[in-house]
C-alpha cells in the first residue's frame, strides 16, 4: 500500500514541477481520479488548466483526448457515430468512436456548446458507456472527464443545468498564482522555450494505470468512524434545513446538497486521508475538500446573489457552525 501511495505522490511532485502555483488543482486532480469522479473546473484563462491534464497523461500511461466545446458541435462529435465502409464491393456500417473513449478526456469551455450536447457528455460520464444504433459500448476502466468553464464570459453560452452539474463530483475553482510563483512561471517558461531540462525533453516515468486502480482499493479500506459519518451527515442535512442551523444560512440556501454530495464527500474525504498518509478519515480531511464537493450542488437564493454571497461564503458559514460529532 505504501508503496503505491509513493508512486502517486511521486507522480503529483513531477506534475508540481511543471505546472508552478497550483498545487491545490493538482491535488484535486489526482483526488478525482483516485475517488474515480469527474472534475468541473472553473477559472481564468492562463491559470494552467488545459497545462494540468496534459502533465497528468504526460506522467500516466494513459491517452488523452481534448474536445474544444463550440455551438456548433454534435453529440456525435463526442460519443461518434456510425460510418458506412465499403470494401470488396461490400457495405457495412461500422462504430467509430469519439473522443470520449480516452481514458483522460479534456472538456474545454463546456458551457460553449447547447444542451444536447452537455447531456452526451454527462450521460457517457454517468452510465461509462455510449449506445449507437442499438449497440452498447463500454467506455475504458480508467476514464476521468476534466471540463472547463470560463467564469467571466457569459455571452454566447450555455450554463449547465444545476442538476446536470451534480454529475461532477468536485467543482474547482482555481485562482491566480502568488507573486513568487508568477515569477517562477517566466523562469519555466523561459526554460521551456529555450528548451532546457525544465522543458520536460526527456521520457517522463508513466505510472500504470493498475497503480490507480490499485490505490483505489486501498482508499475503499480507509477507516470511517461513525463520529466522522455523522458530521458528514450532519453537514449534507444543514444545507436542506438550513433553518435549524442558522438565520444567514437559511436565508442564502434555496436548494440542499443531494445524496451524490454524501456519497461523494465520503469518497473524496477518504482519497484525501490516503493522500496524505492516514488509513482513517478525519474531520479535518472532511473540511479539507467540502468546497470542492458542494460548491455546485448549493443552489443559492435571491437575497444571497442580490448581498453578493457566494458557494464558497456559505460553505464556510456551514463549517462554523456544524459541529463536529
Amino acid at each position: 500500500m505504501s508503496s503505491t501511495r509513493d508512486e502517486v505522490l511521486a507522480l503529483q511532485q513531477r506534475m508540481g514541477e511543471s505546472i508552478v502555483g497550483q498545487q491545490r488543482m493538482i491535488e484535486r486532480l489526482l483526488l478525482g481520479l483516485l475517488a474515480d469522479g469527474h472534475l468541473l473546473v472553473e477559472g481564468l484563462p492562463g491559470l494552467a488548466k488545459t497545462r494540468a491534464i496534459k502533465m497528468l497523461a504526460r506522467n500516466l500511461d494513459a491517452r488523452l483526448s481534448r474536445i474544444q466545446f463550440t455551438p456548433d458541435l454534435l453529440p456525435a462529435d463526442i460519443t461518434g457515430s456510425e460510418i458506412y465502409f465499403t470494401e470488396a464491393g461490400k457495405g457495412e456500417f461500422r462504430f467509430q468512436a469519439g473522443p470520449v473513449f480516452a481514458n483522460l478526456v479534456l472538456a474545454d469551455e463546456v458551457n460553449r456548446s447547447p444542451a444536447k450536447v452537455q447531456a452526451a457528455l454527462l450521460e457517457a460520464m454517468e452510465e461509462r458507456q455510449v449506445t449507437v444504433g442499438g449497440t452498447t459500448h463500454k467506455l475504458e476502466p480508467l476514464f476521468l472527464v476534466m471540463a472547463t468553464q470560463n467564469p467571466i464570459e457569459q455571452e454566447g453560452t450555455y450554463p449547465l443545468p444545476e442538476a446536470q452539474m451534480d454529475r461532477f463530483l468536485m467543482h474547482v475553482s482555481v485562482g491566480y498564482p502568488e507573486a513568487q510563483a508568477e515569477a517562477d512561471i517566466v523562469r519555466l517558461a523561459r526554460a521551456e522555450e529555450a528548451g532546457g531540462a525544465a522543458a520536460g525533453t526527456s521520457a517522463p516515468v508513466r505510472l500504470a494505470p493498475e497503480a490507480i486502480f490499485a490505490a483505489r482499493g486501498a482508499i475503499h479500506d480507509v477507516h470511517v468512524s461513525e463520529a466522522v459519518e455523522r458530521y458528514i451527515v450532519a453537514l449534507v442535512q444543514a444545507t436542506r434545513a438550513p433553518r435549524l442551523v442558522d438565520d444567514d444560512l437559511d436565508k442564502w440556501i434555496q436548494v440542499g446538497v443531494s445524496p451524490r454530495g454524501s456519497i461523494g464527500l465520503d469518497k473524496v474525504a477518504r482519497a484525501h486521508a490516503w493522500l496524505h498518509g492516514r488509513d482513517f478519515v478525519t474531520p479535518e480531511d472532511v473540511q479539507a475538500v467540502v468546497g470542492d464537493v458542494f460548491r455546485h450542488r448549493l443552489i443559492l437564493s435571491y437575497e444571497a446573489h442580490a448581498a453578493g454571497v457566494g458557494a464558497d461564503a456559505v460553505i464556510e458559514r456551514l463549517v462554523q457552525q456544524v459541529a463536529v460529532a
